[in-house]
């Protein structure tokens, strides 16, 4: 019953009709930023780049210099960029921050800004007063008639300038309707807000100035959502979309993940670069192994995890984090053990090199793909701005795209047979383990596992 009442509900929401061949999968960081630069280059209307952050190093600047040569060819473009308020304008870790004095990638838009003849717009969105209890972390590029979406931000690794790359999903959608779907949002609940201001400008106002415009911000971005018209019932049962955002506890996104996961019959597939789920998808997961259905959960190897510090460099606190994700993972095979023993439970363990990972989707039934930059934990459920493409492919027009995909993700991969496979805190490194050993002492490790 609850599986049919699941499956019925989702497929029910509101959606947007979509043509196969507009849709297409790339699979690499390299052909990401291709194809992103080949796309700005392109653009005749409008760019929209939402982002965590834009990076001042190589690869930012080469994105930010594309969008200022597209405006000089094209001075009617209308082009905006938004990143998170709170971390464009912290240093680097360590670095102290002077009163009064812009730092972090700001004050590169400043400088940037000000050596060019054009004008790009840079926002920063403050999603909270406090950086640590809520960021922005919606997703998709608006170019054109064209979403290209991706959990990836703007930097070196993320877009493979260098050697190194980190791993992502990259989905590219041609649709006029959802692409004026998401600038829409963008335009009536971020960009007309009075928390949100340009950062590319000399004169910013301070975080504790905006406090009340924050608070309001926030509580009215609980209560938006993406509006479109939606296709009629008959037009549901053939390849669609829906966007769905939200923020905080309860909201659209995070019902509709869960209800994902309820309405599965013979196969779930779940990416998370951090193992952390939140109390709520472990139960969905529990309650879908009950009734047979067999679940693939693609992981980051702590070595891939962008906070990994080897041990032969100096550690920092923040380095404790990928073994906080390992031990959640051994508690969680622990106590699943059955199930990987009898394959029904497939725990894969992502390590390409020393690249890192930064996967997060999920796929049930050769029926629903959700790419998202949701990292299906406690602070992606509660705390961040987050947002998710559905697509509903019941005729399997997508297919084989998708299995591509997958297959392209599990290359890198390998199995966890047995809980002892994974290291212990006893195997940890000196300054890791003493660290983690005060953090459950005094039961801080419950809190860094919700808000981290």
């Amino acid at each position: 019953m609850r599986l049919l009442r699941s499956r019925t509900t989702l497929e029910q929401l509101p959606a947007i009709h979509l043509q196969a061949e507009t849709v297409r999968t790339l699979l690499s960081a390299s052909a990401y930023k291709q194809e992103l630069l080949a796309q700005i280059a392109a653009a005749k209307n409008r760019i929209y780049l939402c982002s965590l952050y834009l990076q001042n190093d190589e690869a930012g600047a080469e994105i930010l210099s594309a969008l200022h040569a597209a405006k000089a060819a094209r001075p009617a473009l209308d082009i905006a960029v938004l990143v998170d308020w709170h971390r464009a304008q912290r240093g680097l870790i360590g670095e102290e921050k002077q009163p009064g004095r812009i730092v972090g990638n700001a004050a590169w838009y400043q400088t940037f800004s000000g050596s060019q003849h054009t004008q790009v717009a840079i926002y920063g969105v403050p999603v909270q007063t406090r950086e640590l209890f809520g960021v922005l972390h919606l997703k998709g590029f608006v170019i054109d008639d064209t979403v290209i979406y991706s959990g990836a931000s703007i930097n070196n690794v993320y877009l493979h300038q260098d050697d190194k790359y980190r791993h992502d999903r990259y989905l590219l959608i041609t649709n006029a309707v959802l692409a004026n779907t998401m600038v829409r949002y963008i335009r009536e609940h971020i960009l007309s807000s009075a928390a949100v201001h340009r950062l590319d400008q000399s004169v910013i106002p301070s975080t504790k100035s905006l406090r009340s415009d924050i608070r309001a911000f926030r509580a009215n971005l609980k209560k938006a959502s993406y509006s479109f018209t939606p296709i009629s019932h008959h037009a549901a049962a053939h390849l669609s979309v829906t966007p769905l955002t939200g923020v905080g506890k309860n909201n659209p996104l995070n019902r509709v993940i869960c209800q994902l996961l309820a309405s599965s019959k013979e196969k779930i597939t779940i990416c998370t670069p951090y193992f952390n789920f939140p109390l709520a998808v472990r139960r969905e997961i529990n309650h879908a192994l009950r009734r047979g259905v067999q679940i693939d959960i693609i992981i980051g190897d702590k070595q891939a995890n962008d906070f990994y510090i080897p041990p032969e460099q100096t550690f920092k606190v923040i380095g404790a984090l990928p073994y906080l994700y390992e031990m959640n993972l051994r508690r969680f095979c622990k106590l699943h053990q059955k199930y990987i023993s009898r394959l029904q439970l497939n725990l894969r363990l992502w390590k390409d090199g020393d690249n890192t990972y930064h996967l997060k989707g999920i796929w049930v039934d050769d029926q629903y793909v959700m790419v998202t930059g949701n990292n299906l934990n406690p602070r992606a459920f509660r705390l961040d701005l987050e947002n998710a493409l559905l697509i509903h492919d019941p005729l399997h027009e997508l297919q084989e795209q998708m299995e591509e995909e997958l297959r392209s993700i599990m290359q890198h991969t390998l199995r966890l047979n047995h809980y002892r496979e994974i290291e212990k805190l006893s195997d940890y490194p000196a300054p890791v383990r003493q660290l983690l050993s005060r953090l459950s002492a005094v039961r801080l490790d419950r809190l860094a596992y919700r808000v981290l």
